[in-house]
């Protein structure tokens, strides 16, 4: 839920059933209370307004409605807001997206922030830890400068990927569960005609974390591994590509439920590999698109 949905329906709620405030009915004090900037806050404001449950007053203070506390009333349950997490999964996506075109693309603040109904200091924070990884980079006056994706780029990313996945797994063999191999085997089942393709992805994190090497799941957690997972996910919602990544999975799981190590090693290479074509194919219609008038 967006902030200014969560303000909003936490103070109708309140309203609704008589609780009181805990915080003066300014602008300044809700934000404080809620620890967001102004601008969730007014358009939570804006539209408690337009229902009726806040008045204007003349003075241009505001002021609840009485008619409408302790009115009650079936009242949908409260979400919480997004986390930390949450904003960097979404605004990840927002780079994801801009990096497709034919060239560099700034990213303001302020527009992101009136998008998704937040403050700009959380697209500044999620930005500034982006940048540090590599993924953009703050132009002063400008906003944030999203390079455009090469396949130079995506080549040099499977290149590591392929490595570390391949360590992980060595790291992992005496720790891999006959029991859990099984499970992601039945989660990649063969496709059937007339039902769609299922693909279940746990066994790459699975042998990272089977590998108990800090540094191996650090790498696999940070910001660059996250986007060409999202990308990858983009890139690859046919069918087809669905059904072929789970023969692939089926493969290597097969191979390390019977521990036949060589068989599970180049399973896995060829897996990684194969994801070339479609970041290659993804690249290739998005420079076409760019290059399409208007």
């Amino acid at each position: 839920m967006r902030l200014a949905a969560y303000i909003q329906h936490d103070l109708r709620r309140r309203i609704r059933s008589g609780d009181s405030l805990t915080q003066k009915l300014t602008l300044p004090d809700l934000a404080g209370h809620y620890g967001v900037s102004l601008t969730p806050v007014r358009a939570a404001v804006r539209l408690l307004i337009h229902e009726g449950y806040v008045c204007k007053l003349g003075n241009r203070r505001l002021a609840i409605n009485l008619e409408r506390v302790g009115s009650g009333g079936p009242d949908d349950a409260i979400q919480t807001p997004l986390t930390p997490e949450d904003w960097d999964r979404i605004l990840v996506r927002e780079v994801m997206l801009a990096s497709l075109g034919r060239d560099a693309v700034y990213l303001r603040e302020e527009a992101l922030a009136e998008k998704h109904g937040v403050g700009r200091s959380v697209i500044r924070h999620a930005f500034s830890r982006f940048a540090g990884a590599g993924l953009l980079e703050y132009i002063p006056r400008r906003g944030w400068l999203v390079p455009p994706l090469r396949e130079k780029d995506v080549r040099a990313f499977l290149e590591v990927r392929e490595i570390l996945e391949l360590k992980a797994l060595d790291l992992a063999r005496p720790r891999l569960v006959r029991r859990d191999l099984k499970t992601m085997l039945e989660g990649n089942p063969l496709p059937k005609a007339g039902q769609p393709a299922r693909l279940d992805n746990h066994v790459h994190q699975y042998l990272v974390d089977k590998s108990q090497n800090r540094y191996l799941r650090d790498f696999f957690r940070q910001y660059v591994a996250r986007y060409y997972t999202m990308l990858f996910d983009y890139a690859a919602p046919e069918a087809s590509v669905v059904a072929e990544m789970a023969r692939q999975h089926r493969r290597i799981l097969r191979a390390l439920i019977r521990r036949d190590w060589p068989r599970a090693r180049k399973a896995l290479s060829d897996h990684i590999r194969s994801q070339d074509a479609v970041f290659t194919k993804l690249l290739s219609v998005s420079m076409e698109g760019a290059s399409c008038p208007g």
